[in-house]
């Protein structure tokens, strides 16, 4: 039986430099949990010496000179209720045209709007080997913008652009058993590391704490996030209210925005810190003693592991990230899925006890360190090489005979 998940150990040494286009419709400066992790991956197998062609939507920050054989940018538009992101538009004859010219030995797709569609088209016209990401529950978000009669449609139609790549890859074990159990084929697990280094408790700033109107022994709970109706804000907001009522000083710092922004009650104690990035994103994530997070509709929840680098003490619902990292009692608290009295409750327990909090703080931030970057990466690396070498594509353009250039200092 296939294993759920790639371990590094059982990871061959690649002698092999690999050509891949990577499509994808958000990528940084953007800020969302997409844009970073594809960023990483991009970073790290460049760092393995891959040669990379990112293909993505030109945002307003991109200057003409920035495109080159290795990033090309296509028209797109803004997304309805995420104007800050951008839904790429059909290009399938440039695609078809670039990579006819220039052939990679795969093209790995990130996101599945039409510059997906078109880049699954497109390979699939030149015999290119394709893989994919599954990253975000589409269809589970329909239900919380009045458009529940789509959640069917648009599920069918994820399954049939995931099922048309060779290796769809999800970020959790249980996902891709989910994933296979309504239809998806060759689903593959490739985790997501985080940046210990980066999200860190020592990043704690008594001084932000001040302008929160918090001081240093007053509890502080955290959100980092969409401002959306799919991560579950009312709840966050009601078990907020419930931890004033035993802790008059408690604040609630949310980090983000999104639609529900304007519509959220001016309620005693919440500050509203925007969108933060880098380093001042760290230091608001270790300057919180608590982190909630509410959201059902995760695929993985980067926010979770990045609170938990950052030594915070956490409340998830036992699915996605959490229930992969996170042991119950030990390293943070995790509630039934999708059971708001029982996230609550979580909540007044972990706020109620401190010495328990600081216990599973400090054990959070040792699970934390365990998440390598670094391997997270080769298991990619080992996805695209084992599309790269199917039989179809071997006879397509014959076997890949590129070795891998020495690094520099090796």
């Amino acid at each position: 039986m296939q294993s759920d998940v790639i371990l590094c150990e059982h990871l061959p040494p690649l002698q092999r430099s690999l050509r891949v286009a990577v499509v994808t419709e958000t990528y940084p400066p953007e800020i969302n949990g997409v844009a970073r992790t594809v960023a990483r991956f991009v970073e790290g197998l460049r760092g393995l010496n891959h040669e990379i062609q990112l293909i993505r939507p030109r945002q307003r920050s991109d200057d003409e000179a920035l495109e080159s054989r290795h990033e090309m940018l296509v028209r797109g538009i803004a997304l309805p209720k995420y104007p800050g992101l951008q839904m790429g538009l059909p290009a399938r004859s440039l695609l078809t045209h670039v990579w006819s010219r220039r052939r990679p030995d795969v093209v790995h797709i990130v996101t599945e709007g039409p510059l997906g569609w078109s880049a699954i088209r497109s390979a699939s016209h030149l015999k290119i080997p394709l893989t994919s990401d599954f990253r975000t529950n589409f269809d589970a978000y329909s239900s919380y913008y009045g458009m529940g009669w789509l959640k069917k449609p648009i599920g069918a139609y994820l399954r049939k652009f995931h099922n048309r790549t060779l290796i769809t890859t999800a970020p959790t074990a249980s996902l891709r058993r989910e994933l296979l159990d309504i239809g998806y084929r060759n689903v593959q697990v490739v985790a997501r590391g985080v940046d210990t280094t980066l999200f860190n408790p020592a990043r704690r700033s008594q001084e932000l704490r001040r302008s929160w109107g918090a001081s240093a022994d007053e509890p502080v709970v955290g959100y980092v996030g969409r401002l959306a109706p799919e991560k579950n804000i009312p709840l966050l907001l009601a078990a907020f209210r419930q931890i004033r009522k035993q802790h008059a000083t408690a604040r609630l710092v949310l980090v983000g925005d999104g639609p529900l922004e304007t519509e959220l009650a001016h309620d005693d104690g919440v500050v509203r810190a925007g969108v933060r990035s880098g380093e001042d994103l760290a230091a608001h994530y270790a300057s919180c003693d608590f982190f909630l997070f509410p959201s059902v509709t995760e695929t993985f929840g980067n926010v979770t592991v990045e609170a938990m680098a950052s030594g915070l003490a956490i409340v998830a619902y036992n699915y996605a990230a959490a229930a992969e990292h996170i042991e119950h009692g030990a390293s943070g608290l995790l509630a039934a899925y999708d059971d708001a009295r029982h996230f609550t409750h979580q909540a007044l327990q972990l706020v109620g006890d401190r010495p328990f909090a600081a216990a599973l703080r400090v054990a959070a931030r040792q699970a934390a360190e365990k998440i390598d970057w670094a391997c997270v990466v080769k298991s990619m690396e080992a996805v695209l090489l084992a599309a790269a070498e199917t039989p179809e594509a071997r006879h397509a353009v014959g076997p890949l005979v590129r070795s891998r250039p020495q690094r520099a200092n090796s």
